[in-house]
Formats: structure tokens, sequence, C-alpha cells
């Protein structure tokens, strides 16, 4: 039993990274595959794939990296909102990562979006984590 699947998701991508493997596992979630979404969309992994082989599911992610000088495209995944504390954001306080650089992913009621998409649309949500 994990009490806080996307932590552990955002630690198995860390340690990944940290060990220079091209390919991680996961469990999947719904909550998890979007995830995945917005950081293939926003240029942090190379791929990723969904596969239903059991129950649950997986998903297998193709971590990024820069060609010619091995530096990940990642550098931090943070989580921010917690089991035990919760952190949400209105649109008057949208968290900015790295003073715009990085991104923060936000679970609002229009879905998992990034900070910009979602101060774009005009509504806030939980803070799920910051990445850059």
């Amino acid at each position: 039993m994990n009490t806080d699947p996307i932590a552990d998701y955002l630690t198995r991508v860390r340690n990944a990274i940290k060990a220079n493997h091209r390919i991680v596992e996961i469990p999947a979630s719904n909550l998890k595959k979007e995830i995945t979404k917005v950081l293939f969309d926003k240029g942090y992994i190379a791929n990723y794939k969904f596969e239903e082989t059991t129950v649950q599911g997986t998903i297998k992610i193709a971590l990024k990296y820069n060609p010619i000088t091995k530096i990940p495209a990642i550098r931090t995944l943070m989580r921010i909102s917690k089991p035990g504390l919760r952190q949400y954001a209105g649109v008057d306080n949208m968290p900015r990562v790295l003073n715009g650089l990085g991104i923060a992913i936000l679970s609002t009621s229009k879905g998992v979006m990034t900070d910009k998409e979602a101060a774009r649309l005009n509504i806030g949500g939980e803070v799920l984590c910051h990445v850059y």
C-alpha cells in the first residue's frame, strides 16, 4: 500500500535520471498518465507508452538527455502538495517556478495542466509538483 503514489512516481523518475537510465517503468493510474502527458507536451521526456498488460497497467517513460553533454532535460522534480498538507493555488497566487523557466503541474477542475495554462483559463487548483 502506497500512501502517496504521485511522490512515488516522481521519485522513480528522479532515481532513473540519477542512474542515467533511458527508460523507467511506473505503475499506472489516471493521474500519473495525465502528469506524463504534460511532461511530454512540455518537452521534459522523450516519449511514453501506456501498457495494459496487468490489471493496473504500467507507464514506460523514455527519459530525455542532451545528446552531446548527456545532461538530463529534467533537473529537478519537487513534490509540493502532500497528503498531509495539500497546497492549493488560485489565479491570484499562481506559483512561478524558476521565475517562469520551469513549470508547476496543477490538478484543476478542467484536468491536469501547467500553471501557465491554468492562468490562461483563469482557474486555480492543487499544485502537484514543480519541474525544471
